[in-house]
């Protein structure tokens, strides 16, 4: 049973919101992520999507690429037309040779919308989620037929956000529909994630570790802010420095044998939380727990 260690870059660089580090040069953060001895990185929107540039700056830093964030619109297109639209995000995965396909649906999504209460979440219609599940289904068929596992993130603010949603989205989708298990997520939005896993072991393809500091999410909901909000609040942190236990994660994913990346990954102001002293935190803590669980790390 091995495990390796990644980090999001979205620490140091926000995608959703650019002014939260979005003039930070990008060697830099590889720099970091090196430096504090993260074995790989996820896809980030300063990343180069030149399959060879790409390849040969994280070979500098000596990160594998993990995966990276897709967003997927199959509440208003059909199979077809999500999987011709992914392509070229699969490809770019592929000549790196990653192995997950991270994706979540965002057509009817609030998470992005600093005008929008996290209170708004978007619910299914029982034919809705028919034919979600049928398409959800189809395109993971497709991105495990080209040598890389679906793995559907659960997200607030989105369709699949509380633990009901995320029972009846796996009753829906086949079984080549994988999870990236996201222990922030999962805490905020009242998924009991070890449950999950016991449940589902065969369903976990991945694992973003991220801490929560709950009063906080809990002022954001009773103030009818947006998730925005709540990440420049601080309801996120990293692993070691919020309110979760990860120790049953860990024990969890080793009874599970379960081998593969485990990201740690915090939205936070760098500007407030210096990005490389908390991934210093979020990996110690992690690497603490993964010995305890005597799960193995590699580099």
């Amino acid at each position: 049973m091995t495990i390796r260690f990644g980090v999001s870059p979205i620490a140091w660089i926000n995608d959703d919101m650019p002014e939260l580090g979005g003039d930070t040069p990008l060697e830099n953060v590889l720099r970091d992520i090196q430096e504090v001895g993260f074995a790989g990185v996820e896809l980030g929107g300063k990343f180069p999507r030149e399959p060879q540039e790409l390849r040969a700056l994280l070979n500098k830093y000596g990160l594998a690429l993990v995966g990276g964030w897709y967003s997927s619109n199959l509440l208003v297109r059909d199979a077809d037309a999500e999987i011709e639209a992914l392509r070229r995000h699969l490809d770019l995965l592929q000549s790196q040779d990653c192995n997950v396909f991270i994706i979540a649906e965002t057509s009817n999504a609030i998470h992005g919308d600093r005008n929008r209460s996290l209170n708004q979440s978007p619910d299914l219609s029982d034919d809705q989620w028919k034919v979600f599940g049928e398409r959800m289904t189809r395109v993971a068929d497709f991105v495990e037929g080209q040598g890389l596992r679906l793995a559907y993130h659960h997200h607030l603010g989105t369709v699949i956000e509380s633990g009901a949603e995320l029972d009846r989205f796996l009753q829906v989708t086949g079984q080549t529909v994988g999870l990236t298990l996201d222990t922030g997520h999962a805490a905020l939005g009242g998924i009991n994630a070890v449950s999950i896993m016991k449940r589902f072991p065969q369903r976990i393809a991945h694992v973003h570790c991220k801490d929560v500091r709950r009063s906080i999410f809990e002022s954001v909901l009773s103030g009818g802010n947006s998730f925005l909000d709540g990440v420049l609040q601080g309801m996120f942190t990293v692993p070691g420095d919020g309110n979760l236990d990860f120790q049953p994660l860990f024990d969890a994913l080793a009874k599970m044998s379960y081998a593969g990346w485990v990201i740690v990954e915090a939205e936070q102001d760098p500007a407030i939380a210096d990005p490389r002293a908390y991934a210093k935190i979020g990996l110690g803590t992690l690497r603490t727990h993964a010995r305890f669980a005597r799960l193995e790390a590699v580099q």
